[in-house]
């Protein structure tokens, strides 16, 4: 868990970086594409292709196509359409797609584990409720497209590492995850991005090689690895433990207006949810192969 607490620190504060600096003022395709290209100039020097299975190699681009270039697009483009409450509201459901979709790849069904998560969505909607506007179904499906893109890349790189285990580091081939992240934003960017709203200032430029490369770069390729390392129950409420840190870096570096018993409370409730999954999540699975039904077994 020791390294998606570390990402959760870094990622804590590249909400409040693009709202202040990017949000409204730079092409949204251009951030992402920035983001990708930079993330890959991290783990270029360091690719290696000799003795990689095909099946890693396409796996590992289809991930990072999901996890990074429709996650971020989506996410992009929803702020056209919702405010910014409603955007962080609706995507508290990641951990319920991170639970359902890794149960379905495995063929089973931890009933604790999607508690916790559930749990988890409460806690986190209870920190970011604040009303919701009149018109909000594309943005609300721009938001569950991106959280379903998420979850799916997180679940599809624990799975794909478990599928081709490998005595290479995951660091000499994680470039493929970008390359896969730039077959999505580059064709986004050269179809819809609009060339006049390119980064003018050096703090813009500043932001933006800070998310590339640290946030981008060292930051998925560390969230992936923690993901491998735990449970999908915890990593499921990992990715709403991300909604109090942000909120409150915002709080004390840019002085935003937040709710502190809200989200006193509703960070009380993510812990807790932590904690459940941690004690009881191995304690009852039903599985099951095709139709039949192979019932609950103890951990």
């Amino acid at each position: 868990m020791a390294y998606l607490l570390l990402v959760t620190l870094l990622w804590a504060f590249s909400f409040s970086l693009i709202d202040v600096y990017l949000a409204g003022a730079v092409d949204s395709d251009f951030a992402v594409l920035s983001r990708v290209l930079l993330g890959g100039l991290v783990f270029l020097p360091l690719l290696r292709i000799r003795g990689l299975p095909t099946g890693l190699i396409a796996g590992m681009m289809a991930v990072g196509g999901l996890q990074f270039g429709l996650t971020y697009l989506c996410l992009y483009r929803s702020f056209a359409y919702l405010t910014v409450p409603e955007v962080l509201l609706f995507t508290v459901a990641t951990p319920l797609y991170v639970t359902l979709i890794d149960d379905g790849l495995r063929r089973r069904f931890a009933p604790v584990a999607l508690l916790a998560a559930v749990i988890a969505v409460i806690g986190a909607g209870l920190i970011r409720y604040d009303g919701l506007s009149e018109s909000f179904w594309t943005g609300f499906l721009l938001i569950q497209a991106a959280n379903l893109g998420f979850a799916a890349g997180q679940v599809g790189y624990r799975h794909l590492m478990r599928h081709y285990p490998m005595d290479v580091p995951p660091w000499r081939f994680f470039f493929f995850f970008f390359a896969g992240a730039m077959l999505v934003s580059g064709p986004s960017f050269w179809w819809f991005g609009d060339v006049g709203r390119l980064p003018e200032t050096f703090t813009q430029w500043g932001v933006i090689a800070w998310l590339g490369l640290a946030a981008s770069g060292a930051g998925l390729y560390f969230w992936n690895r923690g993901a491998c390392l735990v449970d999908a129950g915890t990593l499921a409420v990992m990715n709403n433990l991300l909604v109090p840190a942000g909120l409150l870096v915002n709080l004390l570096i840019w002085n935003r207006e937040a709710d502190l018993l809200r989200l006193a409370i509703g960070g009380g409730i993510i812990v807790f949810s932590l904690w459940l999954n941690a004690r009881y999540s191995r304690h009852a699975v039903i599985h099951w192969r095709g139709k039949e039904q192979k019932g609950i077994e103890a951990a």
